[in-house]
């Protein structure tokens, strides 16, 4: 069993980890924002559902929202369906954003930047 004293170690241990992993192919860079990631991600979210008056889902890939994949209206929620993904910044604070597409995503890009 673990001790107490190592859980926040492990925690950043996986943090950075997650952090630290390669970016998909399919993942173009929106840009960053010095707000935190679920206030990032929830502002795509709503610009989204606003704007296709459909439902947006959200699929929290750290705990605490520290990092957030927000699925496109009408899209299939799987691993590797077309997203908005809020990650921390690699640096610092604040967040990175990208998006994964599969296939034809106009407008999208300027969408998510909006809410950087």
């Amino acid at each position: 069993m673990i001790k107490a004293k190592y859980l926040p170690l492990l925690a950043l241990s996986v943090l950075c980890a997650a952090c630290a992993a390669p970016r998909d192919a399919n993942v173009t860079e929106v840009g960053s924002s010095a707000k935190a990631a679920p206030d990032v991600a929830q502002c795509i979210a709503t610009t989204w559902s606003n704007k296709a008056q459909l439902p947006v889902t959200s699929q929290t890939v750290v705990a605490n929202d520290v990092a957030v994949n927000v699925y496109l209206p009408g899209a299939p929620a799987d691993p590797s369906g077309p997203a908005a993904l809020v990650r921390p910044a690699r640096s610092g604070t604040g967040t990175w954003v990208g998006f994964r597409s599969n296939g034809s995503s106009s407008g999208v890009p300027g969408d998510i930047a909006g809410c950087l």
